[in-house]
């Protein structure tokens, strides 16, 4: 009899969830971005939302939470309700830096929300200053091992992602450098490109201008193939580190136990999204490489990426602010 009302509880709950899933969405939907307006997670939120309005006939509106390195916005988006109505922007730093940094975040990505899609992917560029005579990840290595923590670098900040590709770099090559950490990426590359520091990396977006305006030079693309952007770059794994990557990530995620169907309802909007022209034509103006996937390879993507960035941050000892 017991087995008998349980079956007969999960059956109704599951029906209300596909009632609830078949009206949704109803009203607007809002996507919390949990960084300020202009950066790349806004930037993809917002071709995303326009496209789910269009696609499902509600204003999909975005609501900037910026705070704490995206834990604040994420947050807010952890303790929203699980109707389908609030979503998030997934981006690498608050669904997996933040996990190996922050011992007291107060979400688990994988626990406290449910992945939806990936959206873009964009490498990261280890960058020297024209000056330093460093125009290879060689020649880099040689010069870390001729002067062990005398060859200094660049990031904006510590445990950004500018920070771990380099550290990663360390770690791959048996170098140390010296890193000197700045608040923000304008301060960095103001350092680097004035000949105070002479290496940097930064993801491809904001790599490019510098490259093909000659202010920098790139060493290598921290991918396992080479950029579309910066196609005469050679990769990090082609200049002897087989397997090397550091690739940036913005996804899109809900609150746990949003129902299913309409999480699924929102990974084939996305992926059909995805595919149409004038998106890849604006996620290549903002130098980034269409990713796409189910909900099930998002998920399990996360999980890998928390787990290497979790073994990054202990073997380099990073620290955070």
């Amino acid at each position: 009899m017991k087995t008998a009302r349980s079956l007969l509880a999960f059956l109704l709950v599951s029906l209300a969830a596909s009632a609830a899933a078949q009206d949704w969405p109803s009203k607007p939907v809002k996507i919390i971005v949990p960084f300020p307006p202009g950066q790349a997670t806004d930037t993809l939120a917002r071709l995303v939302a326009e496209k789910l309005t269009t696609a499902l006939g509600q204003p999909f509106i975005i609501d900037n939470r910026p705070g704490a390195g995206g834990v604040l916005g994420t947050e807010v988006a952890k303790n929203s309700a699980p109707d389908g109505y609030t979503l998030v922007m997934a981006p690498i730093s608050s669904f997996a830096i933040n996990v190996a940094l922050q011992p007291k975040l107060p979400y688990d990505p994988l626990k406290d929300f449910a992945p939806i899609a990936n959206i873009g992917l964009t490498p990261q560029v280890i960058m020297a200053n024209p000056k330093a005579g460093i125009t290879s990840i060689k020649d880099l290595v040689a010069k870390a091992k001729a002067k062990p923590g005398e060859l200094f670098f660049a990031s904006s900040g510590n445990g950004s992602a500018s920070h771990l590709a380099m550290e990663s770099l360390q770690l791959a090559a048996g170098i140390k450098l010296t890193h000197v950490p700045f608040k923000g990426n304008s301060d960095a590359f103001a350092q680097v490109m004035g000949g105070q520091i002479p290496i940097i990396s930064d993801a491809v977006p904001g790599a490019v201008p510098q490259v093909k305006g000659g202010k920098l030079v790139a060493l290598g693309v921290a991918s396992l193939q080479r950029s579309p952007y910066l196609p005469d770059v050679p990769t990090v794994a082609e200049q002897g580190y087989p397997g090397f990557e550091v690739v940036g990530w913005i996804g899109i995620a809900a609150p746990a136990k949003v129902p299913a169907p309409i999480l699924d309802r929102l990974n084939a909007e996305i992926r059909k999204a995805l595919e149409q022209p004038d998106v890849k034509e604006k996620l290549t103006a903002a130098s980034f490489v269409t990713a796409g996937g189910s909900r099930a390879e998002f998920t399990e993507f996360i999980r890998a990426e928390i787990a290497r960035w979790t073994k990054v941050v202990k073997e380099a000892n990073v620290k955070t602010d």
